[in-house]
């Protein structure tokens, strides 16, 4: 009998099987839930680290973390194993954790809780809701839905997203991807499906989610959670749809795709497969349930075993804190005694940078350092010579309305020969092989034993041509390009350069040269490249912002605004943009060729200074890396580093923010005597230029959700690798250029690789402020959304006295004097332990 395909008539018979529920199926408030808690990471272009977990950020972190445990079923810490191990090798405090017991459940409870940290048993956990229902094609109708399903839709969909990777372009990628796939499905002598009546059902255009539901569930009762099991069961591909339907623009070459499309595409591959399958025999799936499956939105109820994880978590997390702050109460008697400064230099907040401003401080006593975000305070778009796209420098969730262009570049960008449009297409493709192949056979060989930079190589110093000039300052305010303005007025440059340095605290004695660095990264085979760059500039180099801050407050009309706003820089003191690559440990500085003769002389006896600094910095770094000598010379080691940036067979380039668990919002002198071991984000502010905390509101409102997403995204990567992190890199297979996969026909990998995380401690971000506690309270309670990450303790937070030096803890939404328990270790030789431990280490106050 030959099978209708009037869908009216398809869901009428089955509503006969089974009366539909009475719930309401609302479609827009379901696909809005299920964007809320996909994945939302960007295309690999702008890999900008988040909190993975952000969809439960409105509830406190460990019942959060338990929410999305009992629901997704992600591992969201370390297990009870790891956790008593860490206590049996010193790294968890008894001290700290009977006192985290007493604050959490009171002094009378403290023994039974002991006892269950140390000795209690308990049932494994249930599983994940997630699923529940979708499990039931194997159970009931002994199918592998996602095996018949998912190779189709993630290889049409790969297709439909690719941005240049693929031999073939779409046939109608100028249309919607719905619109597309129906167009390809009436036109093709092939079909995407395997039955008729399915094909029709798309090309007739008459069919909407809840009629599909119907036809498959049956009951709008289990419509969202069949929805939510199906597009969890992938994740990744699910999250980056609905990342590119919010964001069209973070893909180069636009798609128009949304949720709605796929979700709609997937059920008519599912109908399809029951129709295939079984023909007429089957029912929908909520007729042949026995029992209705745990709701995947019912209330969470805390268990005994997530009552003792959070405990030791928090007892994990206090027992270094403690060592931090016990450092920082014994700096309260050192003051800051220098003389004029030989000078200055502005960096990233990045952890990175910790240990180099170190080095830089020991070897020239009479420096300073300071730390900001890296886009230093100047937001726009960049557009490189020849260039055909916008780069976005500043923090994602800035919208520029500045362009800042390159012109008269004066290097030409390399390209390989292999990456042409010709070697894609089957004549071309097959004559490069026969013949470039056999050098690029030649050259992989090479690379084993010489690795080098390469045209393909992603290096920080070809963001920018250092030869090139920029198009800072507007003359004319109303030109615009692509509806944005050509460089900066002088008043909008003032404002800029105004709010950097009181942010920074950087008002007076300014010194000769004044050295503003940027950051980026180099590496090749490296997918995640982006995530290693500045994230303040959007996955991007700080080369062009450190060039264009420089050019600000260097310019003369600039000055004498700033001295109406209370900032005299001398005419003697000169502005000098550079980037510092934190992969190779390599430095490069800007427009060295305008110094006059007198700053041309400090900045040749100041860069032997940062010659050395970087070397010390690699050699510290180097103690990560298994297979380098750190006990070689300097410029042995530095070399080695070098080399392994740029090497094929390298999954690790450099370590980036792993270990990142501080952030520390102060003066210098706080921390300067300090080894924190590179763990800490530094923001540079002083109290006494911001008595109202208008700048530190600022300061919070970037620190919490960057430093806080960035260390989120580390925490929940490194305790739940294969849910919330992307697996060891080995067998990613890059996919379009936007996403990687395990395999042709695997689910997209949000989170980072194991390479990256591999010696991180998943501890939450301690947020250091030296302020009052009473404007830090009121500076914090300004923004609704900067207030909930402290509120729900996804940040700790903790206030340095200026004054008294005394330390107050944010609990319960009110500041509690602390006093630590630790004892700081001291030593006078810093170089020694570096050489023999490769381990996180303690806090050592530097003698």
């Amino acid at each position: 009998m030959e099978m209708t395909t009037n869908i009216s008539f398809i869901a009428s018979k089955e509503n006969a099987l089974h009366p539909p529920s009475n719930e309401s199926f609302d479609e827009t408030a379901v696909l809005h839930d299920l964007k809320h808690y996909l994945p939302a990471q960007a295309p690999l272009k702008d890999f900008i680290h988040h909190n993975t977990l952000h969809a439960f950020q409105d509830k406190k972190f460990h019942d959060a973390i338990h929410h999305a445990s009992v629901k997704f079923g992600y591992k969201v810490s370390l297990s009870l194993e790891e956790y008593r191990q860490a206590f049996s090798n010193g790294r968890i405090s008894m001290e700290i954790l009977e006192k985290c017991i007493v604050n959490s459940k009171g002094f009378k409870d403290t023994l039974f809780w002991i006892n269950q940290m140390f000795k209690g048993e308990f049932e494994a956990e249930p599983l994940p809701r997630i699923g529940s229902i979708r499990s039931n094609w194997k159970r009931i109708y002994k199918l592998d839905m996602d095996s018949l399903v998912h190779p189709t839709l993630f290889r049409i969909l790969c297709s439909y997203l690719d941005q240049g990777i693929a031999i073939w372009n779409f046939p109608v990628a100028n249309r919607g991807f719905l619109s597309a796939i129906r167009e390809m499905e009436k036109v093709s002598y092939t079909s995407f499906f395997r039955t008729k009546m399915v094909s029709k059902l798309l090309t007739d255009g008459r069919v909407e989610l809840d009629q599909l539901l119907d036809i498959l569930i049956g009951d709008t009762a289990f419509f969202k959670q069949y929805l939510f099991d199906q597009q969890f069961a992938h994740q990744g591909w699910a999250g980056m749809v609905s990342a590119i339907e919010d964001q069209p623009s973070t893909l180069l070459s636009h798609r128009r795709i949304t949720l709605h499309d796929i979700i709609l595409f997937e059920l008519l591959l599912e109908i399809d497969v029951m129709y295939d399958q079984f023909g007429d025999n089957w029912k929908p799936l909520c007729n042949s349930t026995a029992e209705k499956p745990a709701d995947l939105f019912a209330i969470v109820q805390p268990t005994e075993y997530s009552e003792v994880i959070s405990l030791w978590q928090e007892a994990y997390e206090w027992s270094y804190y403690d060592e931090v702050l016990a450092g920082i109460v014994t700096q309260k008697n050192k003051k800051n005694e220098k003389n004029a400064p030989s000078f200055q230099a502005m960096f990233c907040i990045d952890d990175r940078e910790c240990s180099f401003r170190r080095y830089l401080e020991n070897l020239d006593a009479n420096c300073e350092t300071f730390g900001t975000p890296g886009f230093f305070g100047v937001e726009f778009y960049f557009q490189p010579q020849d260039g055909k796209h916008l780069t976005k420098l500043c923090p994602a969730p800035m919208t520029p309305k500045y362009l800042i262009k390159e012109i008269g570049a004066g290097v030409k960008r390399k390209k390989d020969p292999h990456f042409n449009k010709h070697a894609q297409s089957f004549h071309g493709g097959w004559l490069i092989s026969q013949t470039l192949g056999f050098w690029s056979a030649f050259k992989l060989f090479l690379n084993i034993f010489r690795p080098t930079i390469g045209p393909a190589s992603a290096s920080s110093f070809r963001h920018m041509d250092k030869t090139a000039k920029l198009t800072i300052e507007t003359t004319h305010p109303d030109h615009h390009e692509k509806n944005l303005q050509v460089g900066f007025t002088i008043l909008e440059m003032t404002d800029r350069v105004e709010g950097v340095l009181k942010s920074i605290g950087l008002v007076k004695n300014f010194a000769p040269i004044v050295y503003v660095v940027g950051h980026g990264s180099s590496s090749v085979n490296n997918p995640h490249y982006a995530a290693y760059d500045c994230g303040a500039c959007s996955g991007r180099a700080g080369s062009v912002n450190a060039r264009v801050i420089c050019f600000m407050a260097n310019h003369k009309k600039v000055r004498e605004l700033l001295v109406e706003r209370g900032i005299q820089i001398p005419d003697s003191t000169l502005f000098v943009g550079g980037l510092h690559d934190t992969t190779r440990d390599d430095i490069e500085f800007f427009d060295e060729d305008v110094l006059p003769e007198i700053h041309a002389k400090m900045h040749v006896t100041n860069e032997k200074i940062y010659e050395v600094a970087l070397d010390k910095n690699a050699k510290e770094r180097s103690r990560r890396f298994k297979y380098v000598k750190t006990h070689g010379n300097l410029k042995e080691v530095h070399d080695v580093v070098r080399k392994r940036s740029v090497s094929l067979f390298e999954p690790r380039p450099e370590l980036n923010h792993a270990t990142n668990a501080l952030c520390i919002v102060g003066r210098r002198n706080l921390t300067e005597h300090l080894f924190l071991d590179r763990r800490s984000f530094m923001n540079s502010f002083d109290y006494e230029i911001d008595p109202e905390g208008k700048y530190l509101l600022n300061i919070l409102k970037a620190a919490a959700p960057v430093c806080g997403g960035i260390n989120l995204e580390y925490f929940f990567s490194r305790v739940d690798n294969q849910k919330l992190g992307a697996g060891t890199k080995l067998p990613h297979n890059v996919m379009g250029l936007f996403g990687v996969a395990n395999g042709i026909d695997g689910d997209l990998r949000p989170g980072l690789p194991s390479q990256m995380i591999e010696v991180h401690d998943p501890v939450r971000l301690l947020i250091i402020v030296e302020h009052f506690p009473e404007v830090v309270l009121r500076v914090i309670k300004i923004n609704d959304a900067t207030y909930e990450w402290f509120k729900n303790e996804w940040v700790n937070l903790v206030v340095v006295n200026p004054e008294t030096h005394e330390l107050s803890v944010f609990r319960n939404e009110e500041f509690l004097p602390y006093q630590t328990i630790s004892n700081v270790k001291h030593t006078d030789n810093l170089e020694n332990i570096l050489e023999t431990h490769t381990e996180n280490l303690p806090v050592y106050i530097i003698s």
